[in-house]
């Protein structure tokens, strides 16, 4: 339970975050990739901070804590492999991203502000991951993995 509820006020957190700092708003998103037209780089300022902000939190957890409060040990990842997978879909999320001005983590606030593109979204991106998963399956079965 107390997995649960640290997991739902992280997310509160972040979702407000996302929010105030008016990164929901996909048209702000847009702006920051029009850099002929309308360009606006308040993003890079949000991404800074998150970068600033990890990078000190990883360093305070990793020094004084040997595992996380509710679980046996941190997952992280360990693999430095750059493979197709990886460039695949770090190409997708980018060009979704630049289409709709949504990131994942942007459209679930959203939700709670009023565009009405956000569950479009949301709907492609399910689909998008179902897809994803079946195709994965399917390409490891005929690879017999």
């Amino acid at each position: 339970m107390n997995k649960l509820l640290s997991a739902f006020a992280v997310g509160i957190i972040f979702g407000i975050g996302i929010a105030i700092s008016g990164m929901a708003n996909p048209a702000k998103v847009l702006n920051f990739f029009d850099l002929a037209g309308t360009w606006d780089p308040s993003l890079i300022f949000v991404m800074g901070g998150a970068l600033v902000t990890t990078a000190i939190g990883y360093r305070i957890v990793f020094k004084n804590s040997s595992r996380p409060l509710f679980e046996p040990f941190f997952s992280v990842p360990t693999s430095r492999t750059i493979d197709i997978q990886l460039v695949g879909g770090s190409g997708l999320f980018g060009i979704g991203w630049g289409i709709a001005g949504f990131c994942p983590g942007g459209a679930v606030p959203a939700l709670g502000l009023g565009y009405g593109e956000t569950p479009v979204f949301l709907a492609a991106m399910i689909a998008g991951i179902v897809a994803g998963r079946a195709l994965k399956s399917r390409t490891a079965l005929a690879l017999g993995t």
